[in-house]
């Protein structure tokens, strides 16, 4: 079922909501009045921080935990005993006794009339353990003291203290360039908890919030905008503004995750992945818009943002650059090299141009960049993923479907072999003309292969599949004859779905003729018409649709002209070049092309391109002489 124009709307509004709603949700919560972001072993990249005050070291979570340990080594559980049980000997449940070895307890500690006595372990049996020793069965008489156990346990706990010295006033916390050790992030924690404690309130943090959802929102925004205004083809196709929420999205989810979760470096997400699959999809502007964006939507929750945001976008340049028309599998793996070059002397540069010294450079970022180049050549399964899902077209597939040893193309090659012999020659005229003026080439060529792939249904009513003399349409009236020309659009259309064509290439077969008239059956007509008997024009028009795309309308015009051309007798230049003008010129007053976005010039280049191809392809070759001896 087909989704209404309000319904789309609806629904890509939703997306990009969900996506500004997701980020915002993700990103990691730093109070406003503690505003640097750090990682232990990489230089701090903020001016020089000084105490204003006096604040407490706070111990480590690591050294906390250890002297924990060290005070509760020697902790003594308590234990109390089971009301009208004999008192000796001591007899626990054999899960208890296991429990108290596994603990490493020594003594335990019994409580009578608030009095605690205390008995060694050994001295503690279970039923069975009792029996052998006593030769009696004994049920369980002591059971531990929970609330008294762990009275005991938080006051020794509570004994220990959580701070361990002081940062006086003007002493110097780290500054610009310092290596960020274990040690000094203890005293930045330090800082920050101090910072806490004086300065954050809840108006802060809900200020904050605010402040991340106008971010977030300011920048889905802008690319939107970019969209409407630059690509509005694209911000009216519903699955392509889906590609573009999901795709970011999945980068944007995972680095999140990462950051908010895991103390792994934000390098391992494979940010590349954006310019790379939507670069394989549609065109290069759009691939970096949408990384740039995609960054600085992440960006805000890195700890070092600006080298963050610098390496990323040199990587997204680079990605792009490499994904230009993507015709083998080798190139993602080419690329991805150049990627991780591209890492690296991106990342090394930074450092050392922000800290001028070799010992701030991370060695393990570089594994990092590796991981993430692995992960870039992955994209390859996403590739195929997203083409399904979106009904999208990449260059590979394109590739692949113009290979001319593919079952359909061999069957139309024998069976009508004039037309597909002029398939080629369309396909190779419309390719340069899209090269020409920017538009997609593969795309053209595919499409232009498959354009009359309808003739395969009734290959004997057309001229070129014909033995000289025979016409089986000169034995019909006109209409009938108009008729059958017209039906091998709706034959071709019927064929690609059968063969499972990409529904793009479908567009190429059912406008290649747009809505203009089978010309000579139509003259035909008009020649045999009278007065009471007027010829009905509609009988001979195609149904169209008209092209709505520059290679959509480089082909009708590769169509027209390379069919054309067969009838001249004399190829000349003149007589070329004027074939070519009358074809396109007699196309564009039937406003064939109203609906596409070609320019005056793109027209002109077009008719250029065709008139030079069509005088090499049909050149005088030098007539060898004969031997007269």
């Amino acid at each position: 079922m087909k989704l209404t124009t309000f319904t789309q709307n609806i629904v890509k509004a939703l997306a990009f909501i969900l996506l500004a709603a997701v980020t915002v949700y993700l990103y990691p919560r730093y109070d406003s009045s503690f505003p640097y972001r750090y990682e232990v072993g990489k230089p701090w990249v903020y001016d020089r921080i000084v105490a204003e005050h006096d604040f407490p070291i706070y111990k480590s979570e690591r050294q906390l935990a250890q002297e924990q340990e060290e005070v509760l080594q020697d902790f003594t559980p308590y234990y109390k005993y089971i009301p009208e049980q004999p008192q000796t000997p001591l007899v626990v449940v054999l899960q208890e006794r296991e429990q108290l070895v596994k603990e490493n307890v020594e003594h335990i500690a019994i409580v009578t009339n608030k009095v605690s006595t205390t008995y060694p372990l050994s001295n503690v049996y279970t039923p069975k353990s009792a029996y052998v020793a006593f030769g009696k069965n004994y049920n369980p008489n002591i059971v531990r003291d929970t609330a008294t156990t762990e009275q005991m346990r938080t006051a020794l706990l509570s004994g220990i203290s959580l701070t361990r010295g002081v940062v006086q006033a003007g002493e110097k916390v780290v500054d610009r360039g310092d290596i960020v050790t274990e040690e000094t992030a203890v005293l930045l924690q330090s800082l920050k908890i101090a910072y806490e404690s004086e300065h954050a309130t809840k108006q802060q943090t809900a200020l904050s919030i605010v402040g991340e959802i106008a971010l977030v929102c300011l920048l889905i925004i802008l690319f939107l905008l970019y969209i409407y205004v630059f690509r509005p083809s694209f911000f009216h196709e519903l699955p392509t503004m889906l590609f573009f929420a999901i795709l970011s999205g999945i980068i944007i989810v995972l680095a999140l995750v990462l950051l908010r979760y895991t103390p792994l470096s934000i390098y391992l997400i494979p940010f590349a992945w954006v310019p790379i699959i939507t670069r394989v999809f549609y065109d290069s502007r759009t691939a970096l818009f949408l990384h740039i964006i995609t960054v600085l939507l992440v960006a805000p929750a890195v700890p070092d943002s600006f080298e963050f945001i610098m390496v990323q976008i040199a990587v997204g340049m680079v990605a792009v650059a490499g994904m230009k028309d993507m015709t083998k599998r080798a190139q993602l793996a080419q690329t991805a090299g150049l990627i991780l070059l591209t890492y690296a002397l991106t990342y090394t540069a930074f450092v050392l141009g922000t800290t001028g010294d070799w010992h701030n450079i991370d060695v393990w970022t570089y594994l990092h960049f590796g991981i993430n180049t692995i992960l870039i050549i992955c994209a390859y399964g996403l590739i195929y993923l997203f083409e399904k899902t979106f009904h999208l077209l990449s260059s590979i597939t394109l590739v692949e479907l113009t290979d001319i040893n593919s079952s359909l193309l061999l069957e139309f090659a024998q069976k009508a072999p004039g037309s597909f012999q002029h398939s080629m020659q369309v396909s190779t005229l419309a390719m340069e003309a899209a090269k020409k003026i920017g538009a997609k080439s593969l795309l053209v060529r595919t499409g232009a292969l498959y354009h009359d792939i309808g003739k395969l249904a009734h290959p004997e009513f057309f001229t070129e599949n014909q033995p000289e003399g025979q016409n089986p349409l000169l034995d019909m009236t006109p209409e009938e004859a108009a008729k059958t020309v017209i039906n091998h659009v709706a034959d071709g259309i019927k064929i690609a779905r059968q063969n499972r064509l990409p529904e793009v290439l479908i567009n190429f077969i059912s406008s290649h003729h747009g809505t203009s008239l089978v010309r000579y059956f139509y003259n035909t007509a008009v020649n045999n018409a009278t007065p009471e008997n007027p010829v009905n024009a509609e009988k001979f028009r195609y149904l169209g649709p008209k092209p709505n795309s520059k290679e959509t309308a480089i082909l009708m015009m590769a169509d027209a002209v390379e069919a054309r051309s067969r009838s001249l007798k004399n190829y000349t230049e003149e007589n070329i070049s004027a074939m070519v003008d009358d074809m396109i010129e007699q196309q564009i007053g039937e406003k064939q092309f109203s609906e596409t976005p070609l320019s005056f010039k793109d027209v002109e280049d077009i008719k250029k391109v065709f008139k030079e191809r069509l005088m090499a392809i049909n050149h005088h070759r030098i007539k060898y002489p004969s031997i007269t001896k």
